[in-house]
């Protein structure tokens, strides 16, 4: 996984080089993405587009089989011929019924732009996916001329060839310091100490900024530090997000995360275990905790709120995080259309959201369903307590001569018959309303009870010790199916 950081950093590299606005010679083929798509989409696919209910005159101009197709005698493209294409007319036209964009539609095209449109017909209207789904192409590096010789990697060799096509010269080489300092801040988030300074300046042997880097992989800093980014995108937080924003006790992933990184854990695999950690066939608690990459999301209790609301809410929220995080695309359009500039559809929005709408979580108060995490020596005590637990029963249960005697004992002089002494209420009262008679046998009756309800009774105290109270619920002919003691 350490690797990914500095790929992530050289696609985004190469993709700022290639996507450059840099004029072409005429005699050089237009390339579809860059120099035609961003016409196309931004001027033409809002109504000639992939959504249906935007959608005029049944065209899409987003896929070439839509945009050659012939509509009656016409195409909107003729490939090779732009005086025959229809897309060729409406842009250059000046009539406001014809011409394209329509008048308050967007922008105009400019000539540069029509004249770009037009020599792509021209050379037969390729078009092409946009680069971010094509599959990765391996390229061999470029020769390095001698001027260039600093290259030292592959990458290296590419940054110098097109430096050198737009007339620039590297920087000098970095000093020793400056580059313990670079390295340690990229890899760990803090300036090194004067310590390891002193030691890096002082190792002039081959091989020593390689070992400078091995030791910094290895401090625990560095997971510390390349976490925080995958936090950002999990939408980590100790607290719930909305309203008064309760705290949410949910740092145990945050340690998973550190861990994963300064574990250096295959990036399949810790795709896996956030995703559906839960699902897997024997779950480990590092991979139950990983779950909740998912469980990041805000959830509401504010007085009066719909908990299916906010659980649908937090369902959306997974759908547009995972392809944001794991495709690098957006999918919140999808949501309500089908993707302009994407190729995703309305209806694949709601396959994967009913792929993630299987959870057990609903937006509860208490974010239920949680698991309890115990550290190590918590676990070593539970361990020892449960334990000596099960022997202190087991001695219990075992019976032993002194042990029997005392039970045969108890059962000896236990009382057989009690001396219970029936006492005649004084007073009875109820807080919240109910009918309450004193009988001549000393019972209370009680009628029109509320659905709940506290009863005070005064009674005599009863000369001697007071060992036992009993309560007896009688039945009364007067009370519905004889009261709730019929049963006797």
């Amino acid at each position: 996984m350490r690797s990914l950081g500095f790929l992530h950093l050289a696609v985004v590299f190469s993709g700022i080089l290639a996507g450059e606005a840099t004029p072409l010679p005429a005699a050089e083929p237009l390339d579809f993405n860059r120099d035609i798509r961003s016409l196309l989409f931004n001027s033409c696919v809002r109504c000639h587009g992939p959504d249906e209910e935007e959608r005029q005159a049944d065209l899409r101009l987003d896929l070439r089989a839509g945009a050659v197709s012939k509509r009656g005698d016409h195409a909107a493209i003729v490939p090779g011929k732009p005086e025959e294409s229809e897309l060729i007319r409406r842009i250059t036209s000046t009539d406001p019924e014809e011409m394209m964009p329509p008048p308050g539609m967007g922008k105009p095209l400019d000539p540069r732009e029509v004249e770009l449109l037009r020599r792509w017909v021209a050379e037969g209207a390729p078009y092409a996916v946009h680069w971010s789904y094509q599959a990765p192409r391996q390229q061999a590096p470029p020769d390095v001329p001698d001027q260039l010789a600093f290259s030292q990697t592959p990458i290296d060799r590419f940054v110098a060839t097109r430096m050198k096509e737009h007339g620039l010269t590297p920087s000098e080489e970095a000093d020793r310091s400056t580059l313990i300092r670079r390295v340690s801040l990229d890899l760990t988030g803090l300036p090194p100490t004067e310590e390891e300074v002193a030691a890096f300046l002082a190792d002039s042997s081959e091989g020593a900024y390689e070992r400078l880097v091995d030791r910094l992989l290895r401090k625990p800093a560095f997971g510390e530090h390349w976490a925080h980014m995958w936090l950002d995108l999990a939408r980590y937080a100790d607290s719930a997000g909305y309203a008064d924003d309760p705290i949410r006790t949910i740092w145990a992933y945050r340690d998973y995360v550190i861990r994963s990184f300064n574990a250096n854990q295959p990036f399949d695999q810790f795709t896996i275990e956030q995703l559906a950690g839960d699902l897997l066939p024997t779950p480990t608690e590092d991979q139950l905790i990983a779950t909740a990459f998912h469980r990041n999301t805000l959830t509401n209790n504010e007085g009066g709120t719909n908990d299916e609301e906010f659980r649908n809410v937090a369902v959306v929220d997974r759908v547009n995080t995972t392809f944001a995080v794991w495709m690098a695309t957006t999918m919140t359009c999808a949501q309500c259309h089908t993707h302009k500039y994407d190729p995703i559809t309305q209806k694949e929005f709601f396959q994967v959201f009913a792929i993630l709408n299987n959870t057990a979580d609903a937006d509860r108060r208490d974010e239920s369903p949680l698991i309890e995490i115990y550290s190590d020596e918590q676990k070593a005590n539970r361990t020892a307590w449960e334990t000596e637990l099960a022997q202190l029963n087991q001695t219990l249960k075992t019976p032993t001569p002194e042990l029997q005697a005392s039970l045969d004992q108890f059962d000896k002089e236990f009382p057989r018959e009690l001396p219970w002494q029936s006492l005649k209420p004084i007073q009875a009262q109820s807080r919240n309303g109910a009918e309450i008679t004193i009988q001549e046998d000393q019972g209370l009756l009680v009628k029109n009870p509320p659905k709940t309800d506290t009863t005070t009774v005064l009674l005599p105290a009863p000369a001697g010790p007071l060992a036992a109270l009993r309560l007896e619920v009688l039945p009364d002919p007067s009370l519905p199916g004889s009261g709730v003691g019929h049963a006797g």
